[in-house]
């Protein structure tokens, strides 16, 4: 107990370091110069457009959020586990990620117009400067993540004397908050920041012949405060999502195999410890990301993760060996300090392999994006068909390093092996998401220059840190579907512990079994179905707004005319707060439905099958989507005729297609499935 305890004040220490060093790189950007008068004004209203659309995000969402509040508090008369303690749970998490989000976002608006002006300074100084911005969301994500947790806990257990037991299964609530606010941001910012890409892209670019961010485009400002809402405020909360899900599901696993009741060891609380770890690691770890001679920008990220990752190993391998001293009795043996350690640097070298494989596929350095850009001097269709042979082949080299990775794990502890790796899969979160924060920074304050018509030798600076904040973007999705993937898993065993079943109630020759995987392997499918129609319909209002400004406003495309911006920004705001709503249900009642028609077992079978499908539907989409918008950017530098080609209009049309994927129905199932496991987990245990 003593030892849990330490963990736990660590975890404290480790959260307050986090939010101080976000609150510390937040006072560092802000007191960095603007620019001239044309780049406030154009940051202004980005920023407006954005706080507006949050604003409304979070109002909508927070109605189903006091819904959802009230049915949890009711369902305390079926189950001593849950009530109010864990509808306050429930709370807490949707609370802290919205806050995360919102918080990471408002720096992000306020940093792209300063990366612009950074950039007249060069390359490394610019580069140092959206980073920082980008680190604010990181380092916010993983604070808040360890705080909510190890702060739930406590005042549950400490403050109001809560039974541990009661406190440990609560926490699946807080889990499940955070997986809410997650998919509807996800949506909603998804949606949003795709339909004004497809006005500004299709009719900009392909029809007008203007460039994305030229100011004549009416979509530009939509365009730009959809990099935020989507790729900033959306992927926290996806990644505080998959943070605070993976801890839960393994200090919960960590519980129920090696706690005598009413007591709480450290096999449950060593998962949260590693997070604490990991995010003092990654703050040490954001000094290492400096620019080197070659101007590597993705070396430079690199440098910052290796670094984070060798010292977070070193510290976990001492704490493996201090708090599992002797050993813990297992059902099949004894699990030893070195176990927990290999099973983390397994968890480890797995995130590692995803950045890498998810870089392969998605950036113009290697073959994939190439062999698209290649496919697009023949025409739209043959950029098309190759993008999807991309997309279609990139789960393939993610899926045998998780396998691996489970069976290796599995071996080395058993099921609390592979929840070690899952927890450990995190321990770059604070990094990851500080690149992946970059990306959206980058691409505005290119945006901001092309606008403000700033020299081209600012756009020499911020084109490189954009094409770069592609790939970073692409690689955090990588990551953060690559550990659902294995907090998926270590949800459904905790899953079938809590029924009672063993391996045998999943045989296939059961027919209960086969009935909830096709139930379940469909639901991803058509959850990125709904999202990708929501996109497709908002989008087309986008392209019929876009039309009818240059037809009605006379002297637009000569400069002489301002485009109505406010109009633009309205109607992406308006529709994907409403297409957000039917696909964020699916998640929830998709479980409800099969467990009141086919019951328990057919429930398990579901959510496996929605882990299988819906992990190789995600990687597929985010990696191929990532791919397509390269290959654009790849002719845009001068390859295969450059700006204006027929390749370069062919390559529009693709990375078009893939934006959806990649920014809207793939990342959205990351949390899609992990909901459909807590969901799973909520229904057992209340004993409906």
């Amino acid at each position: 107990m003593i030892r849990s305890t330490t963990a736990l004040y660590l975890t404290f220490l480790a959260s307050f370091l986090s939010i101080g060093y976000a609150l510390f790189a937040a006072y560092y950007v802000l007191s960095k110069q603007d620019g001239n008068e044309r780049m406030r004004e154009i940051a202004k209203a980005i920023q407006e457009g954005a706080y507006a659309f949050l604003s409304r995000e979070y109002k909508s969402i927070a109605i189903v959020a006091v819904i959802v509040f009230a049915i949890l508090w009711a369902l305390g008369a079926k189950s001593e586990h849950f009530g109010l303690l864990t509808a306050l749970g429930y709370l807490t998490g949707a609370v802290l990620s919205g806050l995360a989000g919102y918080i990471g976002m408002v720096v992000a608006v306020k940093t792209n117009v300063k990366t612009a002006e950074m950039a007249k300074n060069g390359l490394a100084k610019a580069l140092n400067l959206a980073f920082r911005g980008g680190s604010v969301t990181g380092f916010l994500v993983t604070g808040f993540g360890l705080l909510a947790i190890a702060g739930f806990y406590y005042i549950s257990v400490y403050i109001f004397k809560q039974p541990v037991e009661h406190t440990i299964k609560a926490l699946i609530g807080l889990a499940f908050g955070t997986s809410l606010i997650s998919v509807f941001a996800r949506l909603g910012g998804g949606i949003y920041t795709k339909a004004a890409d497809v006005g500004a892209d299709l009719v900009g670019k392909v029809e007008a012949g203007i460039p994305e961010d030229d100011p004549r485009n009416p979509a530009v400002i939509a365009d730009n405060v959809g990099d935020n809402v989507g790729d900033c405020a959306g992927m926290a909360a996806d990644v505080f999502e998959t943070f605070t899900v993976t801890t839960v599901a393994s200090m919960v696993l960590g519980h129920t195999l090696f706690d005598k009741a009413g007591t709480v060891g450290i096999a449950a609380m060593f998962p949260l410890l590693i997070g604490a770890i990991a995010s003092v690691s990654a703050i040490i770890g954001t000094f290492f990301v400096k620019l080197g001679k070659s101007n590597n920008i993705m070396g430079a990220f690199y440098k910052g993760m290796v670094a984070t990752a060798i010292i977070a190993l070193v510290i976990i391998y001492f704490a493996s060996k201090k708090f599992f001293a002797g050993g813990v009795n297992y059902s099949w043996g004894v699990v030893t300090p070195n176990s927990i350690f290999l099973s983390a640097v397994i968890g480890m070298a797995i995130t590692a392999l995803l950045m890498f494989i998810t870089e392969y596929y998605t950036s113009y350095e290697y073959p994939p994006v190439k062999s698209i850009a290649k496919s697009s001097v023949t025409g739209h269709a043959t950029n098309i068909i190759q993008g999807m042979a991309v997309m279609l082949k990139a789960p393939a080299a993610p899926a045998i390093v998780i396998a691996l990775g489970i069976f290796f794990s599995y071996k080395l502890a058993g099921l609390y092996g592979i929840a070690i790796a899952a927890a450990s899969m995190l321990s770059l979160t604070g990094m990851v998401i500080s690149i992946d924060s970059y990306g959206p920074i980058t691409d505005n304050a290119g945006g901001i220059a092309e606008m403000a018509e700033l020299d081209e030798s600012v756009r020499a600076v911020t084109d490189p840190l954009d094409a770069v904040g592609n790939t970073t973007k692409a690689v955090t999705k990588g990551f953060a579907i690559g550990s659902a993937a294995l907090a998926a898993l270590v949800l459904f065993a905790e899953y079938t512990r809590a029924i009672g079943a063993g391996a045998h109630s999943f045989d296939l020759s059961n027919h209960l079994v086969l009935v909830g995987l096709l139930f379940g392997g469909l639901l991803p499918f058509y959850f990125g179905a709904m999202s990708m129609e929501a996109v497709g319909v908002a989008g087309g209002m986008m392209v019929e707004e876009v039309r009818r400004q240059f037809k009605t406003i006379k002297g637009i495309l000569e400069g002489k005319a301002k485009p109505d911006y406010a109009s633009c920004v309205d109607i992406v705001t308006r529709e994907s707060l409403k297409k957000m709503i039917a696909p964020g249900l699916i998640p929830v009642l998709g479980p409800i439905i099969a467990y009141i028609l086919f019951g328990k077992i057919a429930l398990g079978a579901l959510s496996i099958g929605s882990i299988i499908t819906g992990f190789f539907l995600a990687v597929a989409m985010t990696s191929g989507g990532g791919a397509w918008d390269n290959a654009k950017k790849y002719i845009e530098d001068g390859n295969y005729g450059g700006k204006g080609s027929e390749a370069h209009k062919a390559a529009v049309t693709g990375d078009t297609v893939g934006d959806p994927l990649k920014d809207t129905a793939g990342p959205a199932i990351n949390p899609m499935i992990k909901i459909i496991n807590i969901i799973a987990i909520l229904i057992v245990l209340t004993n409906l």
